[in-house]
C-alpha cells in the first residue's frame, strides 16, 4: 500500500482510470455489450467512430489478456512516475495524453486512408457501401471478429476496416519510453530473459525499431504497432521542444 501511495499524483490516477477501465468494461461485457467496439476507438471513417472514443480508448485493453493491462500499468508505473516526478504533475499529464493523441492521429490517419480507398473501389464497382451499413451495426455491440476476411474484396476489406478497434495505453506509454530513453540515455535497464543489464537508448531504440519494422510486416498481429510510433514521434518531438525552449529547467 505504501508503494500506491508514494506514487505521483497523475500517475496514481491514470492507473486507477485504467483498472477502473477494466473491470466495468468486464462487467459490461458479461451483460453482452461488447465493451470494446464502444469504448475502442475506431477509425475517424467508419461509421462505428464516435468522438469520444478518443479520449475512452487510451484507458481501455485487451479484455481476453490480462497481460496486456497488466504489462502497460507495469510500464506506466515504472517510468512514468519518475517523467513526472522530474517534470512535475502538468507537464507530465500534457505529455501523456498528448502522446496518446498522436498514436491515435497516426494509426487513424493510416486507416481512414485505406477505408477510403475501399470505399472508392466499391463505388467504382457499382457498389453503394452504404449497402454494408447493416451489418456492420448489427455486429458494433456483438461478440464479433471479422477474421481473416480476403482483403482483395473491397467490400471485405470495407467491413475489416469499418470494424477494426484500438484499444490500450500503449501509445502514450511508447511516449514516455521515448522521452525517458532521450532524457537518461545511459541509464541501465535490467532485461529480465536474460538478466543483464542494457542502457535505455539501446534497448528503447532497438524497440523502437522494432515497431516501425512491424507496422509495415506485421499486420497478422492484431498490434496497432504505428500506434506505438505516433507515441514515440509525439514523445521524441515533446522533449526536443522543451529541451530547446526551457533549457534551465529541462533534464
Amino acid at each position: 500500500m505504501n508503494f500506491f501511495n508514494n506514487l505521483p499524483q497523475v500517475t496514481k490516477n491514470i492507473l486507477i482510470l485504467n483498472i477502473l477501465f477494466y473491470v466495468a468494461a468486464l462487467v459490461i461485457s458479461s451483460k453482452g455489450i461488447d465493451a470494446t467496439n464502444l469504448l475502442g476507438v475506431h477509425y475517424v471513417y467508419s461509421p462505428l467512430f464516435k468522438p469520444y472514443q478518443i479520449v475512452t480508448h487510451m484507458f481501455m485493453h485487451d479484455l481476453s489478456s490480462p497481460f496486456h493491462i497488466f504489462f502497460n500499468m507495469f510500464l506506466l508505473v515504472m517510468f512514468g512516475a519518475h517523467l513526472e516526478r522530474v517534470w512535475g504533475h502538468k507537464r507530465f499529464f500534457i505529455f501523456y495524453i498528448a502522446a496518446g493523441l498522436g498514436a491515435f492521429a497516426l494509426y487513424n490517419g493510416i486507416g481512414v486512408y485505406q477505408l477510403m480507398q475501399a470505399k472508392s473501389e466499391l463505388y467504382r464497382l457499382g457498389v453503394d457501401p452504404n449497402s454494408l451499413l447493416e451489418f456492420i451495426e448489427a455486429k458494433k455491440y456483438a461478440i464479433y471478429e471479422f477474421r481473416n476476411p480476403e482483403l482483395n474484396e473491397p467490400g471485405n476489406q470495407y467491413i475489416f476496416q469499418s470494424m477494426s478497434v484500438m484499444v490500450g495505453a500503449s501509445g502514450a506509454l511508447f511516449g514516455l519510453l521515448a522521452g525517458f530513453a532521450m532524457l537518461f540515455p545511459n541509464t541501465e535497464l535490467m532485461l529480465l530473459f536474460p538478466p543483464i543489464p542494457v542502457k535505455a537508448k539501446y534497448l528503447i531504440g532497438a524497440y523502437l525499431l522494432f515497431e516501425i519494422y512491424s507496422s509495415f510486416y506485421g499486420r497478422n498481429d492484431q498490434i496497432a504497432h504505428l500506434a506505438h510510433v505516433g507515441g514515440a514521434i509525439v514523445g521524441i518531438v515533446l522533449v526536443l521542444i522543451w529541451r530547446k525552449t526551457d533549457r534551465q529547467n529541462f533534464y
